[in-house]
């Protein structure tokens, strides 16, 4: 029998893993390993997962599932939608883009939105009818967000925008996008605001390419360009301007604590494939596991993914209850990204040459991880910010 990524740590489940998010993840397994899976070769091949994809998961409950029920929402927490996520790194389909959607993009809209605008965008990012990006990085500005360049100027009742972004999650499936911008760049920080653009109503937006990355490739990631494009002033996320860095300051816990969810389940599926693979191949008349090298490697590599697991369990436990601080936050994000990295690395040496052979899940969790050590803010910055609190 096949090992179980959920239970290859053989670790108690926490409280807020029981009862309905762990039916919900469940039911979040059985989707992506009947729905996406099967067509995840074609997804890579297409460097996208297909809208039809999209409204299926909302079909599912799997969009927006920590959304009030009263904007189209399930009402759950953050623990529903790390259910979710676990589900798609433990099945190995890492590049469909929900979470970054339900986890990054609607709660921006819950937690800034006007009751109008949550009434107008949630019901409709639920169903997949809209899917969701924030565009936050450009070619000079990566995770220095106070460099932002697109600039939103106030013409009567509408706002002006101009700009471009690049490495933006979702890019070519979007049509309902967060764009951060300068209201008044002679403020700085002060002078962000963010501004939402439903793209098949505007004029001026373009598309530019879907981005050729090292792995995630199912996952769109593209150029964006703004060239005039007119919004009305109710777009403007927030009652007044000038509030998108601190509202930006105030959601990255959650995308870093999100990146990490991707990593624990990574490392987890990572290590369950490999304790699988050395317990069938043969070497020098014997299992590789029975060798001594196999044994204490993946001794280390479990002993280190448990403590990855208790200290994310920690965090999520924390962030339900409304107290997962910035500086916990960057050392969930750096340092499960960075595990997540030289887990997959040794377990793909494990595999020996048919670690690199591409017809090997290894290989492509070894591509897919690289990333996770740069987007959301780089480990470098999630070092800067815990220095910081030193």
């Amino acid at each position: 029998m096949a090992t179980n990524p959920a239970e290859v740590l053989s670790l108690p489940k926490p409280a807020w893993a029981a009862d309905e998010v762990g039916m919900l993840y469940d039911m979040a397994t059985r989707f992506m390993s009947e729905e996406i899976a099967p067509r995840y070769d074609e997804f890579e091949k297409n460097e996208m997962v297909d809208r039809e994809s999209w409204l299926k998961a909302g079909s599912a409950g799997l969009l927006c599932a920590s959304m009030p029920e009263e904007y189209g929402g399930s009402g759950g927490t953050f623990a529903h939608e790390s259910a979710i996520i676990e589900a798609i790194g433990h099945v190995g389909v890492d590049g469909f883009g929900i979470g970054l959607h339900n986890s990054i993009v609607a709660p921006y809209i819950l937690h800034y939105g006007s009751e109008e605008q949550k009434k107008k965008w949630l019901p409709r990012l639920a169903t997949g009818e809209l899917i969701g990006a924030i565009a936050m990085t450009e070619p000079g500005a990566g995770s220095d967000l106070q460099g932002v360049k697109t600039r939103a100027e106030k013409d009567g009742n509408q706002y002006k925008i101009n700009g471009s972004k690049t490495f933006i999650t979702n890019g070519q499936l979007a049509n309902f996008i967060i764009v951060v911008t300068k209201t008044d760049p002679e403020k700085g920080a002060k002078g962000t605001s963010l501004m939402v653009i439903e793209t098949e109503e505007v004029e001026g937006f373009e598309r530019g390419r879907n981005l050729d990355k090292i792995g995630l490739k199912a996952n769109d990631t593209s150029e964006l360009f703004f060239n005039d494009v007119r919004v009305p002033t109710s777009n403007l996320l927030g009652h007044e301007e000038g509030q998108g860095f601190v509202q930006l300051m105030q959601q990255l816990p959650q995308e870093r604590l999100q990146i990490g969810t991707g990593a624990i389940a990574m490392i987890e599926r990572a290590l369950a494939l490999t304790i699988d693979y050395v317990k069938e191949r043969k070497a020098f008349g014997k299992a590789i596991i029975d060798f001594q090298n196999t044994q204490f490697k993946l001794a280390e590599l479990k002993t280190e993914a448990t403590i990855g697991r208790v200290f994310y369990n920690d965090c999520v436990t924390r962030h339900i209850n409304g107290g997962l601080d910035p500086v916990t936050a960057s050392m969930a994000k750096y340092w499960l990204s960075d595990l997540q990295g030289k887990v997959v690395d040794e377990c793909l040496q494990l595999h020996g040459g048919y670690g690199y052979m591409n017809e090997y899940p290894i290989a492509r969790m070894f591509r897919d991880a690289r990333v996770q050590r740069i987007y959301g803010g780089t480990n470098e910055i999630m070092k800067l910010l815990i220095g910081r609190s030193l």
